[in-house]
């Protein structure tokens, strides 16, 4: 690719110094605007660039990703010019990180529910309230934040969205210790935050809407992310298949054809997705996507401690670790971290709600307080 060999004639070799020189050329996102990472190109030219520069120095999606698939992309389509030139560039080099502030003690799978206020005060807004299963907060420099302004109107209106500061005084990140040992995720307390008008994303009382942006695209990154035929957890499954044929049964091998179908599914369908992204914003296919990804890496980590189980599990060590490199990890800590895939990015449950009626057009579930003012519901 020409633009690709003309950057990398003087790219720097520092890995910070390139990773802005290739956002600076548009490379990036290469469908993002001009001067905001990108070249204003079709989406699936991002392929053919990561292809192009795949030995030079790489992000660290893991660390990254509620900035890359849910940050970015929501400050892209509401964002100030202003906010877009603050936070793109060091959000995707990785010089600031970010979490995000949406579930709440009372509201995780009705999010409308959320409880967190924001009171305006002249230019700036106070923030008080909790979070939980917060990502990364623990790390974080920036988060997107969700909170109610308006308790006056029902409880989809009278929220607005945020850029909180994870700095800023009567912010308090508290680890939660989960099934692996690890403590990847937190509760956040916000006391008396004050947060500038200008960390405000779209228009006050918009934040359901904002905030959908950035659930859709969530999913999308969790569950519709690019993987090669015979790649990601089936690859593993499969080599571990490979390398011991004393342990193979018939029973297993039945499972494991059916697991390698349901992976080429889910992966085709994958690539479908993207390029309905290539033309728009996601949509609630995105939810279709996650909640077949969930289901089958739980079915595939499951397989694997199966099929494994006749070598022991002496070195299997589940050592606390700040990394998230999934396929990196021993089997027993891939079979226990999935368990959280069916929760994270919104359950399964919900999903398949979005998905019915959405989707397949199915009527929705009576709902009593949807013209009911949000202080009025019993909590």
């Amino acid at each position: 690719m020409d633009v690709v060999d003309r950057f990398l004639e003087n790219a720097p070799g520092d890995r910070l110094e390139f990773l802005r020189a290739r956002f600076d050329a548009g490379l990036a996102w290469v469908h993002f605007p001009v001067g905001l990472g990108g070249l204003g190109a079709p989406r699936e030219m991002q392929q053919e660039v990561e292809r192009a520069l795949a030995h030079t120095p790489q992000l660290d999606t893991g660390v990254q990703a509620i900035g890359l698939g849910m940050a970015a992309p929501t400050i892209l389509a509401f964002g100030t010019e202003e906010q877009k030139k603050r936070f793109l560039r060091p959000l995707w080099t990785g010089e600031e990180i970010w979490c995000q502030l949406f579930s709440e003690p009372g509201a995780g799978s009705d999010l409308a529910t959320l409880a967190t206020r924001a009171v305006r005060d002249g230019d700036e807004w106070v923030v008080d309230g909790q979070k939980v299963w917060t990502s990364g907060a623990h790390h974080a420099r920036w988060a997107i934040l969700v909170a109610r302004t308006d308790p006056d109107v029902p409880k989809h209106r009278g929220m607005t969205y945020f850029i909180c500061d994870m700095h800023a005084p009567g912010v308090d990140v508290r680890p939660l210790r989960q099934i692996t040992g690890e403590a990847e995720f937190n509760e956040v307390f916000l006391t008396g935050v004050r947060l500038s008008d200008d960390l405000r994303l779209g228009e006050v009382g918009d934040g359901w809407r904002v905030a959908q942006t950035t659930l859709m695209n969530e999913r999308v990154a969790i569950g519709g992310a690019p993987v090669r035929r015979g790649g990601g957890m089936i690859g593993l499954v499969a080599d571990a298949w490979r390398e011991h044929p004393e342990l193979r049964t018939h029973d297993l091998h039945q499972r494991l054809l059916s697991l390698w179908v349901e992976a080429e599914v889910t992966r085709l369908s994958g690539v479908r997705l993207r390029e309905q992204l290539a033309a728009g914003q996601p949509g609630p296919e995105g939810s279709g996507m996650k909640l077949s990804f969930a289901k089958l890496n739980q079915e595939l980590t499951g397989f694997e401690v199966e099929f494994n189980r006749d070598l022991g599990y002496d070195d299997w060590a589940f050592r606390r670790s700040e990394s998230v490199d999934f396929l990196g990890r021993d089997p027993g800590y891939r079979y226990l971290r999935a368990k959280g895939n069916s929760i994270e990015g919104g359950t399964s449950e919900i999903l398949r709600n979005i998905i019915a009626e959405r989707v397949l057009g199915l009527p929705s579930e009576p709902r009593v307080d949807k013209d009911v003012p949000w202080k009025d519901l019993p909590r």
